[in-house]
């Protein structure tokens, strides 16, 4: 395999090759911290090297955006310079984006066309919540008597934002950008795997003017650094994408401190195929929803409900499709399938394929290392498909976060709905099909937070993102996100000059409220 041609973004990756800890305006050196290797996943090579944090680091990062939370200048700042700076990040975002989209695809593996795409959105949602940043408005409560009620809405404070390895700038971003447009401060924890967009990020805000404090970053592993800020006494909120085991670790020691929280988990979605949909478009749609980023998304086509009659031919479509799909170097233009993050998480989806074989599954396509990268030192996978498979096997109930998917026939709307919601997650779902009775019926029924009709992977900044069940809490996106980076005080005023004094006999008939 040839090495991926990518001058910029390595000699970017390779120009400080230890990398990993940004607080209080500054880059703070490793020193004789424990470092750890950050590995390009299309050649398995060492990129840079990264910090792991420690807790007397994280206590750092915290007190950094403790005092940037109580600045004056950031605090007292008003929402419409508040709301033109966040809009400048955006700006200079997009200015970069050549750079971060190479730099991503390096770190991890995502074919460039991906990372483009998913890139070229980020810098909306910073115009998006700086305009709800100038938009906001606080209530005036229509109240019994003589009073006027009211709220206001003040930023909760520091916010600890720990983000995963699949979309490392997206979902840091949609959360930086609520965040500063709220008047909140972050410690970001990027992956282990992919730290490398988001320092480049907090690079890019600091030299577009975003001040000190207000951006932190603290490297280093899950159990280390990443327990020490979740556990921390100084957060405010807890902003979490990742598995759910690890979300519930998180939720339940940040809950001690009574921080407000937003986790987003894990997911197997279902999507329900009806036999009035466009065969071809469903087979389209199943391969786009399985295996883009390698299928290594919580909202991955992870389980393709089918209508009997088509179910046959869907999916001898469909192992067609997965077998034609070109897997390979993520920069080279012809590929469509990049590598999975690591040797671990290529194992874990490997270890699978034996699980769903050993249960009875028929494996129609894929299953192994494509022949001609065994030797090049990436870790890819074939796009895997599974047939035959029923709602029991663990194949149809876990999440295995890769280039994976399963196929189930049903007969009845009743039947498909049934499997569908027979399920611990509940993050997406989607639907294929022309009645729109229909396609209404299961967007109100289906136990998920986000429903496509007729299309997967859709998201908007506008657009509320979350999950029900073990697939977590809170939304992120849209006003939803926004409000959530606010705690509501309610203030009531008495407009009357009438004397008062509870404890004299004349009032003993008035009300206490």
């Amino acid at each position: 395999m040839n090495k991926p041609q990518t001058a910029n973004a390595v000699s970017n990756a390779k120009a400080k090759p230890v990398r990993g800890l940004f607080i209080d305006g500054k880059e703070v050196p490793a020193g004789t911290r424990e470092t750890f290797p950050v590995i390009s996943p299309g050649t398995g090579e060492i990129i840079a090297h990264s910090v792991n944090a420690s807790e007397a680091d994280v206590d750092a990062a915290i007190a950094s955006a403790r005092r940037a939370f109580e600045d004056p200048s950031w605090k007292k700042m008003s929402e419409r310079t508040r709301a033109k700076l966040v809009y400048k990040l955006g700006d200079e975002l997009e200015k970069h984006l050549d750079e971060l989209y190479e730099l991503e695809t390096l770190n991890n593996g995502r074919p460039t066309r991906e990372t483009r795409a998913q890139l070229g959105k980020v810098s909306d949602l910073f115009r998006y919540n700086a305009g709800l940043a100038l938009a906001k408005r606080d209530a005036v409560i229509p109240v019994d008597g003589n009073y006027l009620g009211y709220t206001l809405r003040r930023p909760v404070g520091v916010v600890a934002n720990v983000t995963p390895f699949n979309h490392p700038l997206l979902i840091a971003a949609r959360n930086l950008a609520p965040t500063f447009a709220s008047g909140c401060t972050t410690v970001v924890k990027p992956s282990e795997y992919t730290p490398l967009t988001t320092i480049r990020a907090w690079e890019i805000f600091h030299a577009a003017g975003l001040p000190p404090g207000v951006f932190n970053i603290v490297t280093g592993l899950g159990a280390t650094t990443g327990k020490a800020l979740t556990s921390h006494p100084g957060i405010n909120k807890l902003v979490l994408t990742g598995g759910t085991e690890s979300g519930r670790l998180a939720g339940a020691a940040a809950a001690r401190s009574f921080a407000h929280q937003t986790l987003e988990l894990g997911g197997k979605a279902p999507v329900v195929v009806f036999d009035d949909y466009d065969l071809d478009q469903s087979v389209n749609y199943a391969a786009f929803g399985t295996f883009i980023g390698a299928g290594q998304t919580c909202i991955c086509s992870s389980r393709h409900l089918v209508q009997r009659t088509i179910y046959k031919e869907f999916v001898e479509k469909l192992a067609a499709k997965a077998r034609s799909i070109k897997v390979g170097d993520p920069f080279a233009k012809t590929t469509q399938m990049g590598p999975l993050v690591s040797e671990r998480q290529r194992q874990r989806v490997l270890d699978f394929v034996k699980i769903g074989q050993n249960e009875g599954a028929r494996l129609v396509a894929g299953g192994g290392v494509p022949a001609d990268l065994k030797d090049s030192g990436g870790f890819y996978l074939e796009p895997t498909v599974f047939a035959d498979v029923t709602p029991q096997m663990r194949i149809a109930r876990e999440e295995v976060f890769g280039p994976f998917t399963v196929v189930m026939p049903f007969d009845t709307e009743a039947e498909a709905l049934r499997i569908a919601n027979d399920s611990q997650y509940g993050l997406a779902a989607a639907v294929r099909t022309n009645n729109v009775a229909r396609a209404h019926r299961f967007a109100e029924e289906l136990e998920a937070g986000i429903i496509w009709i007729n299309d997967h992977h859709r998201v908007d900044a506008a657009s509320p993102w979350g999950g029900v069940k073990d697939s977590g809490t809170g939304r992120e996106f849209g006003q939803e996100a926004f409000d959530h980076y606010f705690y509501t005080k309610a203030v009531m005023v008495n407009k009357s000059n009438e004397p008062f004094d509870w404890f004299e006999p004349e009032m003993r008939d008035l009300r206490l409220n």
